[in-house]
Formats: structure tokens, C-alpha cells, sequence
């Protein structure tokens, strides 16, 4: 059965949210200009699990048991999607998903539908970009105190040689309305990932520094990942120092430096840093996926793929 939509042209692919990521919920049926959704209907009515074409599923609402998942059959070669953003370290039960789902769709670069934190957009000719105003020196927001992970302990040398101001839970507060205002009065900014994973290169990143017109300083996949999604000269690795005071007195010599520290953003003449999030637009990609006509089988392992 398909289900008549007004303004939606025949014939429908029907879309089902299993559940709301998170509990976050946003319009449907709203999706950004740049991509291609007419002839999609989404909806949370579980009701409609038959007519579905697809059910996207997110894995961090469902993982703890299969009770959560649907269950009832499958209405012929209905598409169950998995959706996951968080990283292998922090997805649990990933062995539950084995043999159920057809296509993924997670911020790795080889899911079926890729679905990244962010991403550059290229200017149509060459912008002037001017750098904001820089008063402080390094900042780090971080809500995951963990002091065994490598981060806070590359963080614990790092602070004997300059100054890191931390915001966050037990730390300085920085309310979400002024993040970006605060953050870019840095010159620098700690993208610390809280696990090193092929591609996972979050908010952190795109939204903290890039977004607030910062200078990364990134912790995560090795240099090589990042340059698949950023220019080399966009960003400061620290795996490409040999300490966390070599770091340090680089980063000193570029606070003394104009012009070495302006070249960390000459690629804005070029690119834009669309690093908002939008579970909106993350959700509509999977109308553009399913009008591609992907081959119909069921991924093995989940487990083994994603890890």
C-alpha cells in the first residue's frame, strides 16, 4: 500500500523513524534545497510500517535489546536502515544488528549512505575572509572527563607549557547561544575526539573551531584521514609532534607569528565550513539513497564492519 501525500509526486517512498535519535525531534518533510527529495514521505507513524519502503533505525535507541526493534515481518524488500554516529568505542551491542539490516548509514565514508558532522562547501569565486578578532590562546570544551583517556592526559602535559582554558561539565561554563562567540576569540582550539576511529571526525571539529573561525588542533584518525575532508593547512596534528611541549612551543612560536598563523586560513578564500548540525538534513539523505536503486541484501556483520 502506498500512502497518498498532497504535493508529493507518485510514487511515494515511504520512510519510517523506528525512533526519534536521541529523543530529538525536528520537522519532516522539510528537507534542504541541495537535495533531491520529491516523491518521499517521512514519518514516525509505526502504523505505516507496512507500506514503508524503508526504517531507519538508530542504533544507540535499540542497541540494549532486540525487543526494540520492529517486530513484526517485513513487507517484501523493505529497506531497514542502521543509523549510528557514534563511534565503535561508544556503540554497544553492535553483534545484536548482525543479519537484520540491508544498508547503513553512519559518518563513515563507506556506508551506504554517508552521513559526515560536516563538511566544506566550495564559493562559487574567491571570498575575502577576515580572521576574528583573537584575545586568547587556547580553549577545549569537553563534557566527557575522563582522566585515563589519552586526551586528558595529552592535556595534563600540554598545560604545563601554556595556558588551556576548559569549558564544560566541571569546568567553565559556556552556555550553547554564545559557543561559537566565545570560541572564536581563540586562536586555537583542542578537537580532542573522545576515541581514535576511521572518519570519526565530529562537531568538534567542523563546529567548534572551523565554524567559529578557530585554528583546529586535532586529536583522532591519523593526518591522512582529516585530509579527505580538510586542506593539510587547515589544521595542526598532534601526532605530527613528537611531545605535547613540542606542540606547545609551536603553538607559542605561531601566537608571536602573524603571518605563519594567517596561513592557516587561507583555504576560506576558497571553502565554507557548513558545520551546523541538522538531523533534518541527515534523515533526507536517505531519500536520495533509496531513488538509487541500491541492490538488496543483508549486511553480515554489522559488528565486524563498523569496528
Amino acid at each position: 500500500m502506498k500512502v497518498p501525500v498532497e504535493g508529493v509526486t507518485e510514487p511515494n517512498k515511504v520512510i519510517l523513524l523506528w525512533t526519534w535519535p536521541f529523543g530529538n525531534r525536528f520537522p519532516l518533510n522539510q528537507c534542504p534545497n541541495h537535495l533531491e527529495t520529491s516523491g518521499c514521505l517521512f514519518t514516525d507513524n509505526r502504523e505505516l510500517y507496512y507500506a514503508a519502503d524503508a526504517v531507519v533505525i538508530h542504533h544507540r535507541d535499540v542497541c540494549s535489546s532486540k525487543i526494540h526493534l520492529p517486530q513484526m515481518p517485513r513487507n517484501g524488500k523493505q529497506y531497514w536502515i542502521w543509523f549510528n554516529l557514534e563511534s565503535p568505542t561508544h556503540s554497544r551491542n553492535l553483534q545484536l544488528m548482525n543479519k537484520l539490516f540491508n544498508l547503513t548509514m553512519s559518518y563513515r565514508t563507506d556506508s551506504d549512505i554517508f552521513v559526515p558532522y560536516g563538511y566544506l562547501k566550495k564559493h562559487s569565486e574567491i571570498q575575502n575572509f577576515t580572521i576574528p578578532a583573537k584575545t586568547s590562546l587556547v580553549a577545549w570544551v569537553v563534557s566527557n572527563w575522563n582522566p585515563q583517556s589519552r586526551r586528558v592526559k595529552f592535556y595534563e602535559e600540554l598545560k604545563k607549557h601554556l595556558t588551556v582554558d576548559i569549558y564544560g561539565k566541571q569546568h567553565l561554563p559556556l552556555p550553547n547561544d554564545k559557543k561559537l562567540e566565545v570560541l572564536s576569540k581563540y586562536k586555537f582550539y583542542l578537537s580532542f575526539e573522545n576515541s581514535v576511529h576511521q572518519d570519526y571526525i565530529t562537531e568538534k571539529l567542523w563546529q567548534n573551531a572551523l565554524k567559529s573561525g578557530t585554528v583546529p588542533v586535532v586529536m583522532g584518525p591519523p593526518r591522512e584521514n582529516y585530509e579527505r575532508f580538510i586542506p593539510p593547512d587547515s589544521f595542526i596534528h598532534v601526532d605530527d609532534f613528537s611531545s605535547p611541549q613540542e606542540l606547545a612551543t609551536y603553538l607559542l612560536e605561531l601566537d608571536k607569528d602573524d603571518k605563519r598563523y594567517q596561513q592557516y586560513f587561507n583555504w576560506r578564500t576558497q571553502f565554507k565550513s557548513n558545520g551546523t548540525f541538522d538531523w533534518a538534513e541527515i534523515y533526507c539523505r536517505v531519500c536520495t539513497a533509496l531513488k538509487d536503486s541500491p541492490a538488496y541484501r543483508t549486511v553480515p556483520s554489522i559488528d565486524k564492519w563498523f569496528k
